[in-house]
């Protein structure tokens, strides 16, 4: 089937959305992470969910805070996000009416060969942080409320530490953006593995972190309010939402791989 891209101007969001050309109202409107995205599995598995069931899918990729905004103003018929006390508090606000695990993958660290902050011989994440701050080595963060950043600051609380200084350079930038941006000062960055095994511009950056329970990264599905939000596409978006979670839509998670390398791993419950 074929693809289509179209740009969408949302003021400097730099908002990408992509999806399959259907008719004029088949379609929703997804709020997701650039993770996802950039990660090239929308591109794996939309078109089977379009060819399923006729419905587009066009995703509006952001970070998980901004995707969260999107959807309390009723700018998107389904969100797909990873951080998921936000998300519980998304539905406890009555924002949305159910959240469901979709999949997971890890976060890891990067940071140029050299590894001038020793973090390879860290036995955890936080003495891995620790180590970095502690040597004031350069360190790219996202700095856009993603859950990504969010994931980040949460590991900096946990090690002790209050990122500042030169040392520490907030970017509010998309992953890929904050990638290309560390490999272009040497510095480490907090990513997710999804998006560094597709990252296309190392340089000298490597993965140096990786393994610690701590870096779990879940993913899940919201489905909005309809008394919230009567004017969305609330059938459409369930079946969405009820597809990631089911046989096809896990198994088409599960194939989806670079390079050999699987990047996100189905766990419906």
């Amino acid at each position: 089937m074929n693809k289509t891209y179209a740009l969408v101007f949302a003021g400097s969001l730099g908002l990408t959305i992509s999806g399959t050309l259907m008719a004029a109202d088949d379609y929703i409107t997804l709020a997701s992470t650039t993770s996802t995205e950039n990660s090239g599995l929308f591109d794996a598995i939309i078109p089977a969910f379009s060819e399923e069931t006729g419905i587009d899918v066009r995703v509006v990729a952001v970070g998980t805070g901004q995707a969260f905004e999107i959807g309390r103003r009723g700018d998107a018929d389904s969100l797909l996000v990873h951080d998921t006390a936000g998300e519980e508090q998304f539905v406890a606000d009555g924002y949305a009416t159910e959240r469901l695990n979709v999949m997971y993958n890890d976060f890891v660290i990067v940071g140029p060969s050299d590894d001038p902050a020793g973090i390879r011989d860290s036995e955890t994440v936080i003495d891995a942080m620790q180590r970095i701050a502690e040597s004031e080595s350069p360190f790219a963060s996202r700095g856009d409320d993603s859950g990504t950043n969010r994931a980040e600051l949460r590991l900096w609380e946990d090690a002790g530490v209050t990122p500042q200084g030169e040392w520490y350079r907030e970017l509010g930038s998309g992953m890929g953006p904050t990638l290309n941006t560390a490999a272009g000062m040497d510095a480490y960055t907090f990513t997710d593995r999804a998006t560094w095994v597709a990252f296309d511009n190392p340089q000298d950056l490597t993965l140096l972190f990786e393994g610690d329970e701590r870096l779990f990264n879940q993913y899940g599905s919201l489905l909005l309010s309809t008394e919230r939000f009567p004017h969305l596409k609330h059938d459409l978006a369930a079946q969405w939402h009820e597809w990631l979670v089911s046989e096809q839509g896990q198994q088409a998670i599960a194939d989806y791989k670079v390079d050999g390398q699987q990047l996100f791993f189905p766990n419906a419950e």
